[in-house]
């Protein structure tokens, strides 16, 4: 079985995730699992999942390191995974790491090692400079993250059905889905109701 794996910061970036789907299907892969969750995140679900499916002989394949980890720490267990259940992991068009006999070569442990501290090293460099560049915005008087919600802000459906709730005639959840609202959204604008 071939798998594929791909996997990008948020599922805003569908255009990234769709990309590396459409690359992987041309690689091979037979079965892709998708996840939404940082590089360097010490909990991955579906690439979780993806190991503990995935049976001796079986082939992994990505697009590239960062893809997988962006820490040499995770990137040093996924290749002892992919050791201890003799799989092969392939990063498309650039290194494969073939583990089916029980064994590594050395050289291609020592490349993909190589590109995963090359990861990291540019994860680094990516959250220094959004730091620098928030600094500076700050420094500018510009005001960082999401605007203060306020009680003006609140949307006229919750407005129109927060009676209803107060009545009791609602439950929280009922509320959340007549005004297609997450319960914390719908949490947040009852308190900015309620406040004095």
């Amino acid at each position: 079985m071939i798998y594929g794996y791909a996997r990008c910061s948020t599922n805003e970036s569908k255009q990234d995730i769709s990309r590396q789907v459409r690359e992987l299907k041309s690689a091979g892969a037979e079965k892709i699992y998708l996840e939404y969750e940082h590089g360097d995140s010490v909990i991955k679900d579906q690439q979780q999942m993806m190991f503990e499916e995935a049976k001796e002989g079986d082939t992994i394949i990505t697009l590239e390191v960062p893809r997988l980890a962006r820490s040499t720490k995770q990137l040093c267990e996924i290749i002892e995974l992919i050791r201890d259940k003799k799989l092969k992991l392939v990063i498309v068009g650039s290194i494969t790491l073939d583990c089916r006999n029980g064994q590594a070569d050395p050289m291609s442990e020592a490349f993909l090692q190589m590109a995963g501290v090359f990861s990291q090293l540019e994860l680094a460099i990516i959250r220094q400079r959004v730091k620098s560049g928030m600094r500076n915005a700050q420094a500018k008087g510009v005001k960082i993250g999401r605007p203060q919600t306020t009680k003006e802000d609140v949307p006229a459906s919750f407005v129109r059905h927060y009676p209803a709730y107060k009545m009791g005639n609602l439950n929280i959840s009922e509320l959340a889905r007549l005004c297609n609202l997450s319960r914390g959204t719908v949490y947040k604008y009852i308190y900015l109701l309620e406040k004095q």
